[in-house]
């Protein structure tokens, strides 16, 4: 059946309509959008009604959306951060890759396959999608999160060791040409190390004062961004590396910018629209019908990867001191194979190396895991509820890497915790001290614990979602619980920890809506902020002249904040 039409500009609009229509019925049923639009591209694509034509214009705006999302990603990070995470991120990502490779190659071989099928199934296997955990992490708002920063270093790793392989196997295939391999790695690497330097120079003396100069104009500012981010990337494809590792770069060289905020929040809905070609591209890519006789081996490969590759990585992150939760979340993002893992075996299957049989199995493989990870780490925290009791082992007696950061021995005098140090948490914390309350601060972010709160308080390192954390706070003088961390999964979770430690203070949470505030009042919340609406009602009680508890928009709310 095929469905494809005459010009360009009505595909796209068909595909448009089809997505939201995809996205719609996903929503229903409570599926994630990603497996929604990767279900449209299988069916748009050759496995279905083949109405995909317009494949260059598709691909195009793919790498836009990849490019715009590694930029994003590398906003929010800094030189700090690589270096913080820079040890754990080589040790679990060298793990893993050698680690897969080698047990991925034992299976491989225990199939049947010959021996280069098996080392290209084997490396496949290897790689990890950054686009898709990375769109999943920054949805759940857990980029910043201990186990996300690691998770992407790691990641980081995977994506140089694929610009690696695929260096080695192009070398491979040009017959005749021994040196071709060293000469090409030598190139990499003075060119690596010249981008580098290049991109250190224009950080320290260049881009400061030509960020400075286009802020003026918020459209200029985004379009230089943007402008930045894809020159970059082609800068990074040109030199022998991705557009991936390009992007990426380009986001670090303004991330210690003032601008680097707004530059983000406005590029995020652009970001995300031209994600969606990528997930449907990739989807269109995947051609069912090449793979129904690899259904077996390719389960059994599945499986390896669902499984084997999130222990490797809680093996590795106990031995280095992490504890198991950490280890158990970073360890979750591995468990798919990357879209590097589709373009590296169509690269075997092009070199003459593979035949379509095995780039059939990785496609199902990629199928099967990607949409399978993505309820992991969806779910992950719920899994891991489930799990921890069988966890231990993969956590050292003392996980020393994490205990000076979750280190929670507070002052005795504490009347306050306080978690979630964003911008409303940091305001109440400030008004709180100020009439004499003893506060202390929680945040999962790394760079907040470091740093501590706008008034040179230190912050505790913690998640509110951690029974065991929650299981080590001070619990016995404090008189309030608070959390402004406006994520119901993580209160509810909140809540439940402090009732099963007996808390006979009070508990503040926060939500956005009065039907959430009523499941968390329900839940054992003695009080919920509602921060615009806390703030409007505060606004308006000072244009009315009038007390603050007098001043209600709904009889709801006022229900919700007296009950």
């Amino acid at each position: 059946m095929n469905l494809a039409f005459n010009d360009v500009f009505t595909e796209i609009s068909a595909l448009l309509f089809l997505a939201a229509l995809f996205g719609a019925v996903g929503l229903r049923l409570k599926q994630p959008l990603i497996v929604s639009f990767i279900a449209l591209g299988i069916f748009v694509g050759p496995s279905g009604i083949e109405m995909v034509s317009a494949d260059s214009q598709i691909d195009l705006l793919a790498k836009l959306g990849i490019s715009l999302l590694l930029f994003v990603v590398g906003l929010k990070l800094d030189m700090h951060i690589i270096r913080t995470m820079g040890s754990v991120a080589l040790a679990t990502g060298l793990g893993q890759v050698l680690f897969t490779s080698v047990f991925g190659f034992l299976i491989a071989t225990a199939l049947g396959m010959n021996a280069v099928g098996a080392v290209y199934v084997a490396v496949a296997l290897t790689f990890s999608s950054t686009i898709i955990i990375v769109k999943l992490l920054s949805d759940k708002r857990e980029i910043d999160a201990l186990h996300g920063r690691i998770a992407l270093g790691f990641l980081i790793v995977q994506d140089i060791v694929v610009v690696l392989v695929m260096i080695a196997l192009t070398a491979l295939g040009q017959e005749g040409d021994t040196s071709s391999l060293q000469q090409q790695a030598l190139t990499i690497f003075i060119n690596g190390s010249g981008l580098l330097v290049a991109i250190f120079v224009l950080m320290r003396y260049i881009l400061p004062t030509v960020l400075r100069l286009l802020a003026k104009s918020q459209e200029l500012l985004l379009l230089f961004a943007i402008a930045w981010a894809v020159s970059l990337a082609t800068i990074g494809v040109m030199l022998g590396f991705s557009k991936e590792v390009g992007a990426f770069l380009a986001g670090i060289s303004i991330a210690s910018s003032p601008y680097k905020d707004v530059i983000s929040a406005r590029m995020v809905g652009l970001r995300d629209f031209l994600l969606l070609f990528f997930f449907i591209d990739l989807g269109a890519q995947m051609d069912l019908t090449l793979i129904g006789e690899q259904l077996a081996p390719a389960l059994i490969f599945s499986l390896f990867v669902l499984i084997g590759n999130p222990l490797i990585v809680m093996v590795i992150m106990g031995f280095l001191g992490y504890r198991k939760r950490t280890g158990f979340l970073a360890g979750l993002t591995v468990a798919q194979i990357s879209e590097f893992s589709l373009i590296l075996a169509a690269l075997g299957v092009q070199l003459g190396h593979i035949s379509p049989q095995i780039l059939g199995t990785i496609t199902l493989v990629g199928v099967i895991t990607i949409s399978i990870s993505t309820y992991m780490i969806i779910y992950s925290h719920q899994l891991y509820e489930k799990l921890a009791p069988w966890l231990t082992i993969f956590e050292r007696n003392t996980p020393h890497r994490e205990q000076q950061d979750s280190s929670v021995a507070m002052d005795s005098s504490t009347d306050v915790i306080l978690i979630g140090l964003g911008r409303f948490g940091t305001g109440i914390v400030e008004i709180l001290r100020a009439n004499n309350y003893q506060v202390q601060g929680v945040d999962f972010n790394p760079d907040l614990v470091n740093k501590g709160d706008s008034t040179g308080h230190p912050v505790h390192y913690g998640d509110a979602e951690d029974p065991e954390f929650i299981a080590l706070l001070p619990l016995s003088q404090v008189k309030w619980v608070v959390s402004t961390v406006d994520d119901t999964h993580v209160n509810l979770a909140l809540l439940h920890g402090l009732r099963d430690q007996n808390f006979q203070g009070k508990i503040a949470v926060t939500a956005h809506s009065n039907s959430i505030a009523n499941k968390l009042k329900q839940a054992g919340a003695d009080l919920v902020l509602i921060p615009y609406a806390d703030a409007s009602q505060g606004a308006a009680a000072q244009i009315l002249g009038m007390p603050f508890e007098l001043v209600s928009s709904t009889v709801t709310f006022k229900a919700i904040r007296n009950k």
